[in-house]
């Protein structure tokens, strides 16, 4: 994502520095499951906590109804980073340790359209409305914590159902904005972090009105066997360097 690289250097001097009071955790393969929007995050911050700590991170990255659905099965996992509505789920919330669960970051929602195409107005809910509708697809990832709240805009807006013949309903975040820059879609419209790609160009965030912010949240598993690694990798993401990549994608530290 444009802007983490300018970070990197910064990242791996913070790393080390959060690495340094867990120097001799032994090094561990941590199973983290993420937000399917952190995939450009983590892409970046990922490798850089590898060096510095030995640990390996296997990430698997999935919607809110998925992660939901495979916490609450007893799945194991080390380390979680995901949106604050998979905590709403008593099944899933009852795998994390209570005093490991942090807020890590936020951001809001926005729209974009294919580079060089007319970016329309979207500064008012009316002005959103009828740019919405005067849309011919939409993209988006409907069936997770982000999309839901889109559908209740849209439901807010009183055009829901018309909405439903337009959505093009990607499988992942990261393919929203490939698919309106490849033309595929008129608007992409989610989380700002991920609208932000080659090809796209960002109309702007929702309007004030209807605007709202999706917390992150990390947590280290109640049964992990590898807690101390996971707590590191926890403290890692609370560190400057990481809020200035958080910050480089468009979300808010903390």
């Amino acid at each position: 994502m444009k802007g983490l690289s300018s970070v990197a250097a910064a990242a791996m001097l913070g790393l080390v520095l959060a690495m340094s009071s867990t120097a001799d955790v032994r090094a561990a393969e941590l199973k983290l499951v993420a937000g399917g929007s952190l995939v450009p995050l983590f892409k970046q911050l990922g490798p850089q906590f590898e060096k510095a700590s030995g640990h390996k991170l296997s990430i698997h990255f999935d919607s809110t109804p998925s992660i939901i659905a495979r916490l609450a099965s007893g799945t194991a996992f080390d380390a979680a980073v995901v949106p604050v509505d998979v905590l709403k789920d008593a099944g899933a919330k009852s795998r994390f340790a209570p005093a490991s669960i942090v807020d890590i970051a936020r951001v809001g929602y926005g729209v974009i359209v294919r580079a060089g195409a007319p970016k329309p107005d979207i500064s008012t809910p009316e002005a959103f409305k009828q740019a919405l509708l005067a849309a011919p697809s939409i993209a988006y990832v409907p069936p997770s914590a982000a999309g839901a709240y889109i559908g209740s805009v849209f439901e807010k807006l009183g055009i829901d159902k018309k909405m439903e013949t337009k959505t093009k309903q990607e499988s992942a975040p990261v393919k929203i904005a490939p698919a309106v820059a490849a033309g595929k879609a008129a608007l992409g419209v989610f989380l700002m972090n991920v609208l932000v790609a080659p090809g796209v160009e960002l109309v702007g965030p929702f309007p004030a009105e209807l605007q709202q912010e999706l917390v992150f949240t990390a947590g280290v598993a109640s049964d992990s066997k590898q807690a101390d690694a996971a707590k590191a990798l926890i403290d890692f993401l609370k560190t400057p360097a990481a809020a200035a990549a958080f910050k480089a994608a468009g979300m808010t530290p903390g």
